[in-house]
């Protein structure tokens, strides 16, 4: 077992690097204001500052890029995220019940699906993600907010050593970036509750088969792409794992409605990931991109 509180010590330390430390400094220049707060499709905050706040909020959200998740909006700044986020809540918003509920978002990114949760009332969120660059989003926002969320530099290796199970864990878009898929879905079950629910996302390929594509490089320009299953595969897969009643809550394929480049993001994005001649295909040759959307539970022992 892990020792998770030396692991957390050790990762704060991370905040002082040196292409995080000025971001923090940043952080800390910022006006303390009333606010008004948002948790629509857009995360918001507003209210009356004059335009020399406005423009030391614009100039820490505009140094903090890229900004993956989102949108958010930052006293009239529109922060115009890679993902429109929104969207993919919009599908898994009420496939669980949050109420009251010990929540966990592994990968939570910059925190914005954690903040989407707030309005479903849940006991408690923890989010995982080891970036402090999305740790520090994250607080330019919450620093205000001041939601009752916990956010841990910790990765989902570490989440059956957390010191609390959890009722419910969303998994958005990390499966396939673990070389042992069925491990860390292990993983995942030991950090639930006995009756405990877990939504994931990720990619898959169509096919009735029990079969997965394994990219020789890279899969749409990411090179830390292991497995891209057919859904009955990704199924084998959860119930060797430890969990039943696996259901597809949905599927879908990624468009530049959901993913695209925006000024906030320095690089790449779908449109340039897809090949040129026919979207239906990766640069790579590859199926393009689909995701599907399910959720299950801790197996029940007979």
């Amino acid at each position: 077992m892990s020792d998770i509180k030396a692991i957390q010590q050790e990762r704060e330390k991370w905040m002082t690097w040196k292409n995080i430390a000025p971001l923090r400094e940043l952080l800390d220049d910022l006006p303390m204001v009333d606010v008004k707060v948002g948790l629509d499709e857009r995360i918001t905050l507003s209210g009356e500052i004059d335009e020399e706040a406005k423009q030391k909020f614009y100039e820490a959200a505009w140094a903090m890029r890229p900004w993956r998740k989102g949108p958010f909006e930052l006293f009239d700044t529109f922060i115009d995220s890679e993902w429109r986020s929104n969207l993919k809540f919009d599908l898994i918003k009420d496939s669980v019940d949050l109420k009251d509920k010990t929540v966990a978002d592994i990968g939570c990114n910059n925190g914005y699906y954690m903040f989407r949760m707030l309005p479903y009332e849940p006991k408690e969120i923890v989010g995982f993600d080891p970036s402090p660059l999305c740790k520090t989003q994250f607080d330019l926002f919450n620093n205000y907010i001041k939601a009752p969320i916990t956010y841990e530099l910790l990765g989902v290796e570490h989440f059956a050593d957390y010191d609390k199970k959890f009722d419910v864990a969303f998994c958005l878009g990390v499966l396939y970036h673990r070389s042992d898929p069925i491990s860390m879905l292990k993983t995942i079950k030991k950090g639930l509750t006995k009756e405990g629910v877990l939504v994931l996302d990720t990619f898959m390929i169509d096919g009735d088969a029990d079969i997965a594509l394994t990219p020789k490089d890279r899969y749409a320009k990411i090179p830390n792409i292991y497995f891209v299953p057919t859904v009955n595969a990704l199924k084998n897969w959860c119930e060797r794992a430890g969990f039943e009643d696996v259901e597809v809550i949905t599927i879908t394929t990624t468009t530049a409605e959901e993913q695209r480049k925006t000024e906030w993001i320095p690089g790449e994005s779908l449109e340039t990931f897809l090949d040129e001649n026919d979207e239906s295909l990766t640069v790579e040759g590859y199926p393009a991109p689909k995701r599907v959307y399910m959720k299950m539970r801790v197996a029940q022992k007979k």
